[in-house]
């Protein structure tokens, strides 16, 4: 139970590093305003806090049998199956994150429209995987740590970050495309 507590308490670290990392990047990329130390010390806190909630619930799952049975509460687990799912396609997904400028750039250059696309799209679809698993996830952190008891105050929380997910994901959508079109098309 004990590990339990500890990646729900780094779920909630991850959330606010995540805002705080998607909140400089999207202000950089609509004020086309970059600063490389801002963007590395939004970044790394963000990176150790998530590898650290990522072992731990890979080990939460595999080593302590936590939930495997997923047919047994359908409606909550078709919650758990999505948090799962969305927490395996993070990992590809952050690899082509990592490398979208240059990924982009090359394209780009190439004049290679398909993959300027694809990368795009990889990029939309990470920032979707990962508001959907913060989503998903959130209030769960609260009932773990035994802060958040009551069902109808968990189905408020739920509904308020799925939206607040959803908006963020929108702007920082918008944000990151919008600006490579701009560096890389020269609209």
């Amino acid at each position: 139970m004990k590990l339990k507590k500890v990646n729900a308490i780094l779920s909630i670290l991850s959330a606010v590093t995540l805002l705080i990392h998607v909140g400089y990047n999207t202000y950089a990329y609509f004020t086309q305003y970059y600063n490389s130390t801002l963007k590395i010390l939004t970044a790394i806190p963000f990176i150790v806090v998530v590898c650290l909630h990522a072992v731990c619930g890979i080990c939460t799952v595999f080593l302590h049998d936590d939930g495997t049975l997923l047919d047994t509460y359908k409606k909550h687990n078709k919650i758990t199956l999505i948090q799962r799912i969305s927490a395996a396609l993070i990992l590809p997904l952050l690899l082509l994150h990592l490398r979208a400028y240059t990924f982009l750039d090359q394209c780009a250059s190439a004049q290679n429209w398909f993959l300027f696309g694809a990368v795009i799209f990889s990029q939309i679809a990470f920032f979707a995987v990962i508001f959907m698993h913060v989503g998903v996830s959130f209030s769960k952190a609260f009932i773990t740590l035994g802060i958040l008891a009551d069902r109808n105050k968990q189905k408020k929380m739920d509904r308020i970050v799925y939206i607040l997910s959803a908006v963020i994901f929108l702007i920082a959508t918008v944000a990151v495309v919008r600006g490579d079109l701009l560096m890389f098309l020269h609209v």
